[in-house]
């Protein structure tokens, strides 16, 4: 089962997601984290994530790239956090790569995760309506959008989160 939850800065998907991982009871749960340290903002919110999942039995994974290297143990459970942070290290690497190829690399890795797991949830972030960009940033929102097209396509079911509150849009409750 795939699982996305989208949602704005701060309103409460990461919460959510857990709790959804948590809902498929007593399993090896992956917390696969995506998020790069690289100045103080960043650590603050790896630390409070780090302590939002305290004694929740989940080991943590770093995976800032390269998500189709990934091998975990077939009927476990995991929870990417999040799929615009993976999207960001791939994208802006430094290399020569289009929108497209980005896309295409992160959703073959998703695909290969997904038939290891009995139960994947994806969280990502909803950047689309924040203004106009131009250049990189806009490739990079192209190579997001598509990556979130075809998970919601894919998924089981899709929630976003809105100030707290999760609102299905795909699929059926647990």
């Amino acid at each position: 089962m795939l699982i996305v939850v989208t949602g704005g800065s701060g309103s409460g998907k990461s919460a959510y997601a857990e709790e959804q991982i948590l809902a498929f009871g007593e399993r090896k749960r992956y917390y696969i984290a995506t998020m790069q340290c690289a100045d103080e903002e960043s650590e603050r919110r790896i630390k409070r994530h780090r302590a939002m999942r305290a004694n929740r039995q989940f080991e943590t994974i770093e995976c800032q790239r390269d998500l189709e290297r990934l091998t975990l143990p077939i009927g476990s459970v995991a929870l990417l956090e999040c799929m615009s942070n993976l999207a960001a290290n791939e994208f802006f690497d430094g290399r020569e790569h289009t929108a497209q190829e980005t896309a295409d690399k992160i959703l073959a890795g998703l695909a290969r995760l997904c038939k290891q797991c009995s139960h994947v949830v994806v969280v990502t972030n909803e950047v689309f309506c924040a203004g106009h960009y131009d250049g990189l940033t806009n490739r990079y929102l192209q190579c997001l959008g598509r990556i979130n097209c075809v998970m919601a396509q894919r998924a089981d079911r899709v929630t976003e989160v809105i100030y707290g509150i999760p609102v299905l849009r795909k699929g059926e409750k647990i």
